[in-house]
């Protein structure tokens, strides 16, 4: 029998998932996925995370090429934090629609009214949305941002929910809204919510920021993807009612087995999330297609908002 050499072995012989470890290798490139991509992707990426965490390791890496499992705001923050590098995303038609929720006249008509105003820019949005504002913020470093500002006059956007819930945490500021919003948080239902509880009435509820304030209002934790994981761990609940995106299910099975997790009948998927699959990272990883770009008069002023960001989270 001939026993083929490692090297000798065509990318037909492989898994997607050998494949694309040998790509990775030669490419010296890294994934990062974001929790609410398919199990599959996050099964196999380097680094898995909500916004905040990804932005962080971004940030710090020496790899050539980075591959950000995820929607192009992302992507386009990689960029800013990696110029240099080559930023791949596996689908370029994965967005987020809250990034584009608000716009450049409603910004300036409030800067014209308080001189002292600044803009926090949810993590959630555009690079051009990005260099309209003064410092951006993620689910799990908002509040502690909010506070750290000397300016007493906020405008929080896009999103109307996470900035109604920073605003009730720092009630000492006057904290302005748009209308934005994430059409899954958004959307979710007390009701469902109300019905789990009833069938599981030992179960903790733990909720996104980013949804209605119905759902909020009978949370008993409210956190980040990443605030929900640690509380389910450190909790001596044994059932679990989670009111966010259901990519988050593959993290919390995995790191806490015994304990139980249900999510809303209505399924909350953002399906441009689960536009990530391994065939398109296998393609951009082949091609060195689908970088992510910014465009050169907001790269600047949509950089500094992140560098704000990282530097007053620390």
């Amino acid at each position: 029998m001939k026993i083929l050499h490692k090297s000798a072995v065509s990318s037909k012989d492989m898994t997607k998932q050998e494949e694309i470890k040998q790509l990775k290798l030669e490419k010296d490139a890294v994934l990062l996925a974001h929790y609410y991509v398919p199990a599959q992707v996050q099964e196999i990426a380097d680094y898995v995370g909500d916004s905040f965490y990804l932005s962080k390791v971004a940030s710090k890496l020496t790899n050539k090429v980075l591959v950000f499992c995820g929607v192009s705001f992302m992507g386009e923050s990689g960029k800013l934090l990696n110029p240099d590098k080559a930023v791949l995303m596996p689908d370029a038609s994965a967005d987020c629609p809250m990034a584009h929720m608000v716009t450049k006249e409603e910004i300036d008509d409030v800067r014209a009214r308080y001189e002292d105003l600044a803009v926090v820019c949810y993590i959630n949005s555009t690079a051009e949305i990005k260099s309209w504002s003064d410092v951006c913020v993620t689910s799990a470093n908002a509040v502690q941002i909010v506070k750290k500002l000397p300016n007493q006059n906020i405008l929080f956007i896009p999103d109307k929910n996470l900035g109604r819930y920073v605003a009730e945490q720092v009630p000492e500021k006057n904290v302005m809204l748009v209308k934005g919003y994430c059409p899954v948080h958004e959307e979710m239902k007390v009701k469902e919510i109300q019905e789990l509880k009833q069938l599981h009435p030992l179960a903790e509820v733990l909720a996104h920021p980013e949804c209605n304030a119905s759902v909020l209002s009978i949370a008993d934790y409210i956190g980040s993807t990443t605030g929900i994981l640690k509380q389910a761990a450190a909790s001596n609940a044994k059932e679990f009612i989670i009111a966010t995106e259901i990519g988050v299910r593959y993290e919390l099975e995995k790191q806490n087995p015994k304990k139980t997790f249900y999510f809303p009948k209505t399924e909350p998927v953002c399906m441009d999330m689960k536009k990530i699959t391994l065939d398109g990272i296998l393609h951009v990883l082949r091609t060195g297609e689908n970088g992510a770009a910014v465009a050169s008069n907001i790269a600047e002023p949509s950089k500094a908002t992140l560098n704000r960001m990282l530097e007053l989270a620390a």
